[in-house]
């Protein structure tokens, strides 16, 4: 235990007090032989008590963890009889291994994570998601040569380029540097990123190839044919890749996007919102054997980030300045909280005084943000199979066991239902879980208006020119 958290408790009368209660329920269910070892004087429902109070969670230095931060500095953890530490990871690969490990109790991940270690690519381990994060967060940024010459293909209106900007306008860049015999670079977080995801799309639906993996044959570099190159750069390290010339531009979540603008080292071009309105960000991630083992308390960890997330969320973005402060603090995020609050209070900056209005940035309750959709999962799953990394064709009854074995709405849904009989929100602030099939509709709200039906993983695959589809391999 930190000397921080050791002050957190002995200032807590509401912790001191769960912890005489189970030291003493412990003592007692010894005595007696009943096995009463973990109840909680918070037990609300007939949701048992936890079976592990002290857990410690694992993040990135990232804006989108706010929950798990406003889960233990709101004391809604506590609230649920968890004492929790959170402690901030190198990468997300060390990020993964802890949890698989059991060094960490569960994460803020990639909502690519826990897919690709359940089907073995990468690190192998069934990890699941109760809990969905976010939507939203990311950006793409560019370099200020290569915005420069990007903003001359952009229209105007008023001065001001026209949104959302494709990435046709950086097709022609992409060309000069090919015929001059140099590698177009760009950095994204991880192989299994939705940053990875998102940028590959945008790069797609602009004419250019992000280039494939292929497993089968011992490629991990998701480069085979490519035009531009991508390759993984720890989100707090890509403005100074950016400024080293390392890299020509990159995809990363906030607040690593407008830190190349105070830094006047780059310019976001395009945020995720406008390549995909409302897409799912990060997850929750458990491995499978924690939420069996500790069925309670996985329940109890879910109710207490809906907490955080409605908090964030709550009265059009009300706590959103005061949540900002508690990011910067170098144990989270640890960047100027005004840099923080370029995105995270409803606005976001593009070139330099380009500042415009995106109330859903961020989003962390509102649109059922909190709730794991397997629709989600099926369209992560449709982009490992369209560059390479699910390197053979799947029937779409596949793609449905996976995202079922992974995302687990039914714990959810208990500490969902669980918040209700506690009196904290209303059955209206939820799905309707008895009529809930975990597909949302159909959308077309992508920047190149292909529609996407989570229920026909396969056809949606068939709508691209650029990527792999059908029986076909790299």
């Amino acid at each position: 235990m930190s000397e921080h958290d050791e002050k957190r408790t002995l200032n807590n009368p509401k912790r001191r007090r769960f912890m005489q209660l189970s030291a003493t329920a412990a003592a007692v269910g010894a005595a007696l032989g009943t096995g009463l070892t973990s109840p909680s004087a918070f037990a609300s429902g007939k949701l048992g008590y936890p079976e592990k109070e002290q857990l410690t969670f694992g993040f990135i230095k990232l804006t989108d963890m706010a929950p798990l931060a406003i889960a233990y500095e709101k004391g809604f953890f506590e609230d649920e009889g968890l004492y929790v530490s959170l402690q901030a990871q190198a990468n997300w690969k060390v990020l993964l291994d802890g949890v698989v490990s059991g060094s960490l109790d569960g994460a803020h991940m990639l909502a690519g994570q826990p897919l690709a270690a359940t089907i073995g690519y990468g690190t192998k381990a069934h990890i699941v998601t109760p809990y969905s994060m976010d939507l939203n967060g990311n950006g793409i940024t560019m370099s200020n040569s290569v915005w420069a010459q990007m903003k001359e293909l952009v229209p105007h209106n008023n001065g001001k380029p026209v949104h959302p900007i494709g990435a046709d306008s950086l097709a022609p860049v992409v060309e000069q540097y090919k015929k001059a015999g140099k590698p177009f670079n760009m950095g994204m977080v991880f192989p299994v990123s939705t940053h990875n995801y998102y940028l590959r799309y945008w790069l797609a639906a602009g004419g250019l190839k992000p280039g494939y993996y292929n497993p089968l044959k011992g490629d991990t570099s998701g480069q085979l044919g490519a035009d531009v190159l991508l390759s993984v750069t720890p989100p707090p390290q890509m403005p100074a890749t950016l400024e080293a010339g390392t890299i020509e531009g990159y995809c990363v979540g906030e607040p690593w996007n407008e830190q190349a603008i105070v830094k006047g080292i780059g310019v976001p071009v395009i945020t995720d919102y406008e390549i995909w309105k409302n897409n799912p960000e990060k997850v929750f991630g458990l491995t499978s054997e924690f939420v069996s083992k500790y069925p309670n308390t996985s329940v109890r960890v879910v109710k207490a980030l809906i907490r955080a997330g409605h908090w964030l969320d709550e009265n059009n973005n009300a706590n959103r300045l005061e949540a900002v402060k508690l990011l910067s603090k170098p144990q989270y995020v640890g960047a100027d909280a005004a840099v923080i609050a370029k995105s995270m209070t409803g606005s976001f900056e593009y070139e330099k005084g380009d500042v415009r209005k995106v109330p859903d940035f961020n989003v962390f309750f509102r649109h059922d943000a909190t709730y794991p959709f397997y629709s989600d999962a099926v369209w992560f799953l449709t982009q490992m199979r369209r560059w390479g990394q699910i390197p053979t064709q799947q029937p779409d009854s596949w793609y449905f066991d996976v995202a079922k074995k992974v995302y687990r709405p039914d714990i959810y849904r208990r500490a969902a239902e669980a918040l209700v009989a506690d009196g904290k929100f209303k059955p209206s602030q939820f799905p309707d879980f008895a009529t809930e099939t975990g597909f949302k509709p159909a959308t077309d709200d992508f920047i190149d208006g292909v529609t996407y039906d989570g229920r026909k993983p396969n056809e949606y695959l068939t709508q691209f020119d650029i990527g792999l589809k059908g029986k076909e391999t790299v």
